[in-house]
């Protein structure tokens, strides 16, 4: 069945929207498509229905195609929880965790489980769109590859290769891509892309000209800057750059070293009565913040050290006294009480460390990760979501939980301004985040998820107007 894969000549260079985006163009054409990421590294993940975990944009991309989210679409995921370790899950399943000088020893283990998801998407549908990652350049990378090239040739899938314009450098990138390719993996390479061109596209019509002259491959189209990407779900933390939207309300987040499920604040950024500061490390929780959120992590004590780090813990005590409001997401939560214990190191090193004693409540890490859907009701207001966490949270603050889903979650203090949840993607329903802000002074203004599904139609339309979608479904086959 017909399949094509987009390759990018380096990380960030909109992959993940371009599949998004195509898939929802082939979708308004009438083909029942899939999304397809053989592997992804990310800690922004989104849980499926029979409980698994994928990447968040692979949960995106099935969106734009109309499908529910399936393990299969992301077959491998990487979640570092240092700079040299990740956590491997395998068709939604956490089965290890791996140095990264030791991941290659598993990749041929791997291969097999990739190319059984890509089979069941491809026996399914009319159309997979494959999405790979990073670079097929990374040549150090290629012996045992699975995300790039090692995908393509096992499967005999045709690759376009992005590049982006916005970086800078694009002639180089993609020239430069097929020269440090091996022939057979440079032969599967049937198109190039340019992508974030901003200006008259005709000033660079001599550089599309020369990488077609000097690669010998088809130029597929130019794709304009594409303003509205900011209203989808980023994957990337790097995409977040310390960024302040909007205007009222203010919400200062700190950007945690391994910050994880930051896309539950993407509802509260598009509403236009709200101001969305992330803070980076380095600089200080802004003094006028009406509410500070600690995020979800993939290491409740590693960034606890690392908050500390900051002086943020300072920053925050000083902002409670000021009589703000504070609500931590799950490792955000955990943060939030009294200590967090991990005895038999399932959340890094074994331990425990002090928590910053704002709700009445202690931690103790688990085995068994936690991954479901759930749905039940918040300040009187219908609320779904999603859990995915380790651990197990008690204390006298759990009397008064944050919501019923149907089991009482997260706690809320005395004087009501400290509040927790392990409810992932609460902000998405309209509904509760309306009650939400209302509490806090502020009217919503948005409808989130009509808001989305608009958002991938401009993008649909918008890739269909300057790439030549005709011949990349002829490419797909």
């Amino acid at each position: 069945m017909p399949a094509l894969m987009i390759q990018g000549t380096g990380s960030n260079v909109g992959k993940s929207l371009l599949v998004a985006g195509l898939c929802r163009a082939a979708r308004r054409r009438g083909i029942s498509v899939a999304p397809f990421k053989p592997q992804n590294m990310s800690n922004n993940a989104a849980v499926t229905a029979d409980g698994g975990e994928i990447g968040r944009a692979q949960a995106l991309q099935a969106l734009a195609a109309g499908l529910e989210p399936s393990v299969h679409m992301n077959p491998v995921l990487l979640k570092p929880e240092t700079d040299r370790a990740a956590q491997v899950v395998v068709q939604g399943r956490a089965v290890t965790r791996a140095a990264a000088a030791d991941y290659g020893a598993l990749k041929a283990g791997l291969m097999q489980a990739v190319l059984d998801s890509f089979a069941r998407l491809r026996a399914a549908h009319d159309l997979v769109l494959v999405e790979g990652a990073g670079s097929p350049a990374e040549v150090n990378l290629r012996p045992r590859d699975i995300a790039n090239m090692g995908f393509a040739r096992a499967a005999g899938v045709p690759v376009v290769l992005a590049g982006d314009i916005d970086r800078g450098g694009v002639i180089a990138q993609i020239v430069g891509t097929q020269a440090v390719l091996d022939p057979e993996d440079a032969a599967m390479i049937r198109g190039f892309l340019i992508n974030r061109f901003r200006g008259d596209p005709a000033l660079f019509d001599a550089g599309r000209a020369f990488i077609g002259q000097r690669t010998g491959w088809p130029d597929l189209g130019l794709v304009p800057w594409f303003p509205d990407a900011a209203r989808l779900p980023a994957e990337d933390a790097a995409d977040l750059r310390g960024a302040s939207r909007g205007a009222g309300l203010h919400i200062a987040c700190p950007m945690l070293a391994r910050i994880a499920n930051f896309d539950d604040l993407d509802p509260l950024a598009a509403e236009p009565r709200v101001r969305l500061t992330m803070v980076p490390a380095g600089r200080p929780l802004p003094g006028d913040a009406d509410l500070v959120i600690l995020p979800g992590t993939k290491s409740t004590r590693g960034d606890l050290a690392f908050l500390r780090a900051q002086g943020w813990d300072i920053d925050l005590a000083a902002h409670v006294r000021r009589g703000g409001h504070v609500l931590g997401i799950c490792g955000g939560y955990q943060m939030l009480g009294q200590r967090v214990d991990d005895p038999e190191g399932h959340d890094g090193p074994p331990g425990s460390t002090p928590g910053l004693g704002l709700l009445q409540i202690e931690t103790t890490m688990q085995s068994e990760k936690r991954l479901t859907r759930i749905s039940g009701t918040a300040l009187g207001q219908p609320v779904s979501g999603y859990e995915i966490h380790l651990g197990r949270t008690l204390g006298a603050d759990c009397a008064r939980p944050f919501a019923h889903v149907p089991h009482a979650d997260g706690a809320i203090s005395a004087d009501g301004r400290i509040a927790g949840t392990y409810l992932h993607g609460l902000f998405a329903d309209d509904r509760f985040r309306a009650a939400w802000l209302a509490q806090l002074g502020t009217r919503s203004a948005l409808s989130y998820g009509g808001e989305v599904e608009q958002v991938l139609d401009r993008l649909a339309a918008h890739l269909e107007t300057h790439l030549d979608l005709d011949r990349l479904l002829s490419l797909a086959g």
